[in-house]
């Protein structure tokens, strides 16, 4: 039986590696068409495509923060599946490491850092949205998935830079659900804790994973494949209905 989302073109940036690779596959395993945006990860993008096949995996290398790249990127995705991608996951991330010790304080902290992510985090979506609502529109329907953070409700640890991009990302998320629901285009959020184990989170002492998981009702960390089978609700036309909202996907560490 064929599953809901098997007739869906599905665009994720930074869908090579970590957090990204782990959306990829959850979509992929349920019968998704994905074009794997990446960077700087064109081996790990192609492992997908060997992985599953060119029938279902576009590798496309773009740098989501020039919209004449992302333009060209949904151009090629379509030309691949020869239909116009119908969802979009906004994952991509501007060179990040989780690691506490290592961060800028507040008292030092430069603009720069937050330029930098706010040019993936908000600059990046607003291309891929941008670039996908005409098909969308003409469609009649749409799905546009934003990747957040539970730190803007929760800083245990005051990563400014990062979070205050992705607080950003939310108004993003909630004025474009506004400004696109008439065409029956929604946009939402899902907003994850720390995750065992990404690229970004691998700075992460054990300790702060241990400590995170003791504050959780499911005394764990979320996996990269827990969160990403989440992200699928929003896709699915189980979610039709939804838009504007953020859901927190950290085993219950955050309660609202």
């Amino acid at each position: 039986m064929p599953s809901a989302l098997s007739s869906q073109v599905v665009l994720v940036t930074g869908g090579a590696r970590g957090l990204g690779a782990a959306i990829s596959r959850a979509f992929l395993r349920e019968g998704a068409r994905v074009a794997v945006n990446h960077w700087r990860s064109a081996e790990a993008a192609q492992a997908l495509q060997q992985a599953f096949g060119e029938a279902r995996v576009c590798p496309v290398r773009a740098d989501v923060t020039d919209p004449h790249q992302v333009e060209a990127m949904f151009a090629r995705a379509q030309a691949h599946f020869g239909e116009a991608v119908s969802t979009v996951v906004n994952n991509a991330l501007v060179d990040f490491a989780f690691d506490g010790d290592a961060r800028p304080r507040g008292e030092s902290i430069g603009w720069s850092r937050f330029a930098a992510q706010f040019e993936g985090s908000v600059r990046g979506a607003l291309n891929t949205i941008q670039a996908a609502v005409p098909a969308m529109r003409a469609a009649g329907s749409g799905r546009i998935v934003n990747i957040g953070t539970n730190l803007f409700q929760n800083p245990v640890v005051p990563y400014h830079d990062y979070t205050a991009a992705k607080a950003a990302l939310l108004s993003l998320t909630r004025t474009m659900a506004a400004d696109l629901g008439p065409y029956g285009i929604t946009v939402n959020m899902l907003s994850g804790g720390l995750l065992r184990t990404t690229d970004a989170s691998a700075a992460t002492p054990e300790a702060v994973f241990d400590l995170i998981a003791a504050g959780t009702p499911l005394r764990r960390v979320t996996t990269p494949e827990e969160f990403a089978d989440a992200v699928l609700f929003f896709a699915s036309p189980w979610a039709r209905a939804v838009t504007g909202q953020n859901l927190v996907v950290d085993g219950g560490l955050v309660k609202d």
